[in-house]
């Protein structure tokens, strides 16, 4: 029995051999040094197109794919099977999770700043899925710096050339999120899974999106917004408000949103206030919104306050010309 074991180690030995020969071999190439610069790291089965702009410490994993108009600044990181495609750039110490797909062979581009996460699967810079869409325009989508963009999300570029799809700086992007063709998003927001922003979306500064909320084209999502579970959203949700439902009403304001911002308690008071005198008026003879809005405006006390005096503009502002108005209140609803 020994003889036998020992006989089938002589054997074996060869092939173990070899296979750990031939694994510490790749182990090793994945560092080698690119001809592009001392400092660049390219696995032997990615493919970097040899007109790409690489820069230092750049580090492509195995089966990724690099195209020729491709910039990558220093530090970004591609995990395997990653890929980026067309006119794209981005910027120093980004990475490409697993699976993600930057960009797309269309005329525009794709332009990301520093240090973005794009998770897992992701697609990001790709077509738009507006019929409008004309074969040959081109397209663009420009992404700032501090972002977090998790796994199966999709971010489209716009649909026509004279327009963009724009995200701000430190948004947390959760999974399966979807943002259309020409949406504008602001910076430090934070849009929980599956939030589905429809084309030409506006959400401006510091919202907070609970999961499965749907959000109609063009409306606009004022700062300090708050936006509950599940909710459907299809007229503009102003200022430092709190909206949910099927079809989304005002819930009154963000309180708790407010203050882990840092507004003192003498301007939430003053929010309120205001609030109150237009969404909950005690006068006894009924008045419409836009009265309500102006005798607001008149008193001193409450308007001299920036944050009421940019409520009730963002409330205006949404009545505006090409604007949705603000989803549906009740009088009874307490702030």
């Amino acid at each position: 029995m020994i003889s036998l074991l020992k006989a089938r180690e002589r054997l074996l030995s060869p092939f173990f051999t070899s296979s750990v020969r031939r694994s510490l071999s790749s182990s090793l190439s994945y560092s080698r040094e690119d001809s592009r610069g001392s400092e660049v790291f390219i696995h032997p089965s990615a493919l970097v197109h040899p007109s790409a702009v690489i820069g230092k410490g750049v580090s492509v994993g195995p089966y990724c794919t690099v195209g020729s108009s491709v910039k990558l600044g220093n530090g970004c990181k591609l995990y395997p099977s990653s890929h980026i495609f067309g006119n794209t750039e981005l910027g120093e110490s980004c990475v490409l999770m697993t699976g993600a797909v930057v960009g797309d062979e269309l005329p525009g581009c794709t332009v990301i700043g520093g240090n973005n996460i794009i998770g897992h699967h992701a697609v990001v810079g790709v077509k738009c899925q507006d019929l409008k869409y004309k074969h040959g325009d081109e397209c663009f989508l420009c992404i700032g710096d501090n972002n977090e963009i998790r796994e199966f999300c999709s971010i489209h570029r716009s649909s026509k050339s004279s327009d963009k799809t724009v995200i701000g700086d430190n948004n947390l992007i959760m999974g399966s999120c979807h943002v259309a063709h020409d949406c504008k998003i602001g910076d430090r927001n934070i849009f929980a899974n599956n939030t589905l922003l429809a084309g030409h979306v506006i959400v401006q500064d510091y919202t907070h999106t609970a999961g499965a909320t749907v959000i109609h084209q063009f409306c606009h999502i004022g700062s300090f917004a708050f936006i509950g579970g599940g909710s459907v959203v299809s007229q503009d949700v102003p200022k430092y408000m709190m909206v949910t439902g099927e079809r989304a009403e005002l819930r009154g304001l963000n309180l708790e949103g407010l203050r882990r911002n840092g507004f003192t308690m003498s301007e939430m008071k003053s929010l309120r206030a205001a609030y109150r005198k237009i969404f909950m008026s005690t006068e006894t003879a009924p008045l419409s919104l836009d009265e309500r809005l102006t005798q607001t405006e008149q008193n001193q006390e409450l308007y001299s306050v920036p944050a009421v005096g940019a409520m009730l503009q963002s409330i205006r502002d949404s009545f505006a010309e090409g604007r949705r108005g603000i989803c549906k209140f009740r009088h009874w609803l307490d702030s």
